[in-house]
């Protein structure tokens, strides 16, 4: 079983678009048996993929010793299910802190069976939190707008994180035609490229990832070639 965040410090870069989308992928490209773990307590990637109400009690998972494997709900995808989110999980760092557990999310994460490909949607900011996924994560995907807030935010997470796990940032909601989204391509050359497109904007209105309802189009092609970037990178 292989650990795929998707972090970055900022909020309203695409975490979540790409969470799902990416989670998509790995069960129906893929055929990997997945579980996209929503930690956000803003429970979009939940809203997206579960249709039901949630339970309130998320946080039970680390407070309570709660198997991550009975939480975890199926979605309308096969090979796909989902541990939904929820307002609960505005208090996860000060229990994180009251713990005192550094690997608590690891060792949760160590004890799960049956999945091959299990994916973060993390919330934004540099804290406890984020700290445990670090020290979880096999690879961790950073949405990066091209612009200079964003950029540097990158650079703060990659400095934080040094060496310990490896960093993947994908340039996000860019549009070519904007000088300034193109010398931030042209500097970064290697990073994947998710477009800027109204076709991703539909997905929060039908609650479906993009590849299940415009498979041919521009982003669905994206998120799949992102996809593939992130197994090569799990098998290097």
């Amino acid at each position: 079983m292989a650990t795929i965040a998707i972090y970055s410090l900022k909020g309203g870069v695409g975490k979540t678009t790409l969470s799902v989308n990416l989670a998509w992928c790995a069960a129906t490209r893929s055929a990997r048996r997945t579980l996209l773990w929503d930690l956000d307590p803003q429970a979009a990637s939940s809203w997206v993929l579960a249709h039901g109400t949630p339970s309130n009690d998320a946080q039970a998972i680390f407070s309570r010793d709660v198997p991550l494997a009975t939480r975890a709900i199926a979605t309308a995808w096969p090979r796909l299910d989902l541990i939904p989110a929820d307002g609960s999980l505005r208090g996860l760092d000060r229990l994180f802190q009251d713990l005192d557990k550094k690997k608590r999310l690891a060792k949760l994460l160590g004890g799960l069976k049956g999945y091959d490909r299990v994916l973060l949607d993390c919330p934004p900011g540099l804290t406890d939190t984020a700290d445990q996924v670090m020290r979880a994560a096999d690879v961790i995907v950073v949405p990066v707008i091209p612009s200079p807030l964003s950029e540097r935010a990158f650079a703060a997470v990659k400095a934080h994180l040094g060496d310990r796990t490896a960093l993947m940032p994908v340039h996000v909601m860019v549009d070519r035609r904007r000088s300034l989204h193109a010398a931030a391509l042209s500097r970064n050359p290697d990073w994947p490229v998710i477009p800027m497109a109204s076709v991703i904007e539909e997905m929060t209105v039908r609650r479906e990832p993009v590849g299940a309802f415009a498979p041919r189009s521009a982003a669905a092609v994206a998120f799949d070639g992102l996809w593939r970037a992130v197994e090569r990178q799990l098998a290097a």
